[in-house]
């Protein structure tokens, strides 16, 4: 991983084999990001995608492992929960037949570069649990 900031805004790039959400998550804690919101786009393989089943109450889970997909958009944000930074991303992904896949980003490994923006707020937003949905939601 290489950055650079610019102003209070961080520009991130992913090499080869970095895993995004581990690799942001420990970049939020070590650069003591309190609240930001994340930008991207770039290449990955070794994907999981996850979709929050309403009625069972839980992620449903999907991996895409057959070669490279593009990502298209990865949006998200960072906040923390007792003490520990969490990376929450949503993500599109398109495979070589133009079919293109989007969800909760659980994990991805980048296959050629990700060009990642953090733009940080100088506010702590922690998260709480909620009941009735089993997540984890802002504290505001």
């Amino acid at each position: 991983m290489k950055f650079k900031k610019i102003n209070q805004i961080y520009l991130i790039k992913l090499e080869k084999g970095e895993e995004i959400i581990s690799t942001l998550t420990k970049f939020t804690q070590a650069k003591k990001i309190k609240f930001g919101t994340v930008s991207g786009i770039g290449g990955l393989k070794q994907t999981t995608l996850k979709y929050y089943d309403l009625n069972q109450k839980k992620y449903l889970t999907k991996k895409f492992t057959r070669g490279n997909y593009e990502l298209l958009s990865l949006t998200g944000n960072l906040t923390w929960i007792q003490k520990k930074p969490i990376v929450h991303l949503h993500a599109v992904l398109s495979d070589s037949h133009y079919h293109s896949f989007g969800g909760h980003l659980d994990s991805a490994v980048i296959s050629i570069t990700g060009e990642i923006i953090i733009t940080p707020a100088n506010k702590i937003i922690n998260r709480t649990p909620n009941q009735e949905f089993n997540l984890n939601f802002w504290q505001l």
